[in-house]
Order: structure tokens, then C-alpha cells, then sequence
């Protein structure tokens, strides 16, 4: 639920002297990362260790790729609680050509096509063209542990921290579409940021929303994060906020929105994120889908993060067990947890509700009476009744995956 909040500007001072600082420890991209370090608590998967890197304004974050930085968040941070913090927030570039410094001052968004009135915004403009809204959403990436795919799947090799949960505050998409003028004949809009291809053969990375969507009042303009501007590489100054919708969706950088009155056919709507059409969004593994269409909405899903595979618990001790829990926006109904592989379920007391599609953390004390090796599993149901499934779906771009996942642990 959106709840509205009065301008919260920082002074321009600051914000150019922020970016000028980021550009300089961005020149040259190799050395925008401080030495890396270990990281004992990931997983490690074909390509070896994933070690820690830390960027400006960032703490360390698994590094998953120097050019363009793609960091994920260390998965012990999703135990600090339900908002992500956001030194720890995770990256994700398309295009290696991305922008190192930017200035408020001179920025601009424009929107053109099926309108009206074609605009050029300024940041102050947009800002005061409608009473600014405030959500707090998850915001995944639709690879998001990818990793554990079997059998394995092309793409970066991601573990579970491509995720996590902001307030955001900024204008509804609505509002500067109602300013521009919608045409009558309108059927998409697509939007664009500053990162560019570095190669004349690499697509634009353009995301369209269909009209219907996209004046619903959901999606929104974002300038601030977690209250304070948004941090450089997680989109500053501005970024398309889409709750409930996977990560792709959410443009960094966005400066350019367009309305068109035909469905758009760019790569990354039409051949890239794409998912099997049918209700499992799958297929049996090592097949491809007669049908695709483009990722859209979050599934259930559940982590336990108080406890790290490998975990050695006590017998006959009160253990807290606590995680979070999240959805595409019907909202989490109920949280379940097994500390027997599966064979019997305890309900988890649910956290504060801090809206649909933000993530809600649960609880569950419990005594282990016996010892030995076991596992510990979670799964939620949201209000429209959808509930994980035991067993991993297989897809080719190893998208969606909400499985029930298992901790291996050890009580002694």
C-alpha cells in the first residue's frame, strides 16, 4: 500500500559532490572495487570462490562480475531485518557502457510518443508534479539463484542475495503519463536509462509495461531509497520502481519513457527473460518451450536466515528460528517450517506488515529432542492460496525459481 509523504530534498551540494566522488573512484571501472577479500559464508559454485568486493557506497558484496559490477548481497544480511539495507542492496548492470557521474542539475527526463504534450522533466520538476507516494517492495532479479539450477543453466551463476526490500519514494508513473497526455490508441510504454551497449551489435536495454499496468497507480518514479537518495549504482537519480514485478523491469538511470500504440519488440521484451507460457512457467529439463512470454511477477518464496547450512544446534535447547517471507503482491497468508525434512509442519508467527509486496519476516521457537543430522525447510502460502512446490521447476533461463528450500544442519 502506498502512503503519501511530504519533499524530502537533500542540498544539490551534496548530491554533485557525492557523484562527482563516485565518478572519480569509478575512472578507470577496473578500479572502482577495493581489494577483495574472503567469504566464508557463500556457497561456492563451478567458477570457484565468490570473494567479497566493495564499492562506493557500498559495504562488501559478493562479487559476481567486474564489467558491468553485478554484486549480490552477503545472505547473512537478510537476518539484520525486513529492510535491506542500502550499503548491502545488490547490483545489477545490463550494459557495460553505464554512466560514472551524473548531474542533478542538468538532468532531464523525457517522455515522448502517443502523448499530448512530449516533456522534458527536471528533477525539481518531477518531484513537484504530483504528491510524492512512498512503498516498500522487493526487488529481485529474475536469475536470482540461478545457481542451484539442475541440470545446470547458462547465465550468471547467482546464489540467493540478488534480492532485497527498500521504502521507496517517489511520483506515481501515473501522474507524468496524465501530464504528458495518453493517447487514445496507446498499448505500451517502454522505458530507458543511461547505460549504453558497448557494441553496435548489442541491443538497447528498453522494458516495456502495457498501458494498463502502467497507469494503474502501482509502478512509480523513485528518487529516494530507504529515506535518502538512491544510491549511484542502484540507479540515482531517478529509477522505475515496479512492486511485485522482478527486477528487470526496474530501469535504473531512467531517462527516457516512451508511449507507443503497438506492442514493443525489443530484445530484452521480446527474445530476452522470457519464461515457458504455460502455469508452471517450466519444462522438463534440457527441453525448450514451444511458447515463451516475458518474466513478469514474483512467485511466493521463503528463506530461513537466522541459521547457515552446516549449522550445529543444540539438543534439548529453545532454538529461535526466523527468516523472511515475500510475494508478486496478494501478500504472505502463512509461513510453515519443518525441522524434520518434511515430515511434519509448525506454523511460524508472522513479523510487522509493512505492505504486499514487501518482505515479511516470521518466527518459530523450537526444541530439537533428537540428535543428529536434519533438515530444516520453509514455505509460505500468500492470500491468493499459492503455496512453493517441494520440488525445484526447471526452466532454461533458470528464472523464478521459489522452491522450498532445505538448511542441512546438525543437532548435537
Amino acid at each position: 500500500m502506498f502512503r503519501f509523504i511530504g519533499n524530502n530534498h537533500l542540498g544539490r551540494r551534496q548530491v554533485l559532490r557525492d557523484a562527482i566522488a563516485l565518478a572519480v573512484a569509478a575512472s578507470p571501472l577496473a578500479g572502482l572495487a577495493k581489494t577483495a577479500e574472503a567469504n566464508p559464508e557463500e556457497v561456492t559454485f563451478a567458477a570457484g570462490p565468490r570473494p567479497l568486493v566493495q564499492y562506493p557506497q557500498k559495504r562488501p558484496l559478493t562479487l559476481v562480475t567486474t564489467r558491468p559490477p553485478h554484486l549480490e548481497t552477503p545472505f547473512a544480511v537478510f537476518n539484520e531485518g525486513p529492510i535491506t539495507a542500502n550499503d548491502a542492496f545488490f547490483v545489477r548492470y545490463h550494459l557495460a557502457d553505464f554512466p560514472t557521474s551524473i548531474d542533478p542539475d542538468s538532468y532531464r527526463l523525457t517522455v515522448k510518443g502517443s502523448v499530448g504534450a512530449p516533456l522534458s522533466l527536471s528533477l525539481d520538476e518531477l518531484k513537484a508534479l504530483a504528491e510524492p507516494v512512498e512503498v516498500v517492495a522487493v526487488n529481485q532479479c529474475s536469475g536470482n539463484s540461478r545457481g542451484f539450477s539442475m541440470p545446470r543453466v547458462f547465465g550468471a551463476q547467482l546464489g540467493n542475495g540478488s534480492m532485497g526490500n527498500a521504502r521507496w519514494l517517489g511520483v506515481p508513473l501515473k501522474a507524468v503519463l496524465e501530464k504528458a497526455g495518453v493517447g487514445a490508441q496507446a498499448q505500451q510504454v517502454t522505458f530507458r536509462g543511461l547505460d549504453k551497449p558497448v557494441l553496435p551489435s548489442t541491443p538497447s536495454f528498453i522494458k516495456a509495461l502495457d498501458i494498463n499496468h502502467a497507469m494503474n497507480g502501482e509502478p512509480m518514479i523513485a528518487w529516494s531509497m530507504n529515506g535518502t537518495d538512491l544510491p549511484f549504482l542502484n540507479g540515482y537519480p531517478i529509477r522505475l520502481v515496479v512492486p511485485g514485478y522482478f527486477g528487470t523491469y526496474w530501469v535504473k538511470h531512467l531517462s527516457e519513457i516512451e508511449v507507443l500504440d503497438h506492442t514493443f519488440d525489443g530484445f530484452f521484451m521480446a527474445k530476452g527473460y522470457q519464461v515457458p507460457d504455460n502455469d508452471c512457467f517450466c519444462v522438463s529439463p534440457g527441453t525448450t518451450a514451444a511458447k515463451t512470454r516475458p518474466i513478469s511477477r514474483l512467485p511466493v518464496r521463503s528463506f530461513i536466515t537466522s541459521v547457515q547450512a552446516g549449522a550445529v544446534l543444540p539438543l534439548n535447547s529453545g532454538v529461535l528460528l526466523k527468516g523472511i517471507a515475500f510475494d508478486g503482491g496478494a501478500g504472505v497468508d502463512n509461513v510453515e517450517v519443518s525441522i524434520d525434512g518434511g515430515a511434519r509442519w509448525y506454523r511460524a508467527a508472522l513479523g510487522e506488515d509493512l505492505g504486499r509486496f514487501s518482505f515479511r519476516e516470521w518466527t518459530l521457537p523450537i526444541t530439537f529432542s533428537h540428535n543428529g543430522a536434519t533438515q530444516l525447510m520453509v514455505r509460505a502460502t500468500n492470500a491468493a492460496g499459492e503455496t512453493q512446490p517441494m520440488k525445484a521447476d526447471w526452466n532454461p533461463g533458470g528464472y523464478r525459481r521459489h522452491v522450498v528450500e532445505t538448511t542441512h544442519v546438525t543437532v548435537a
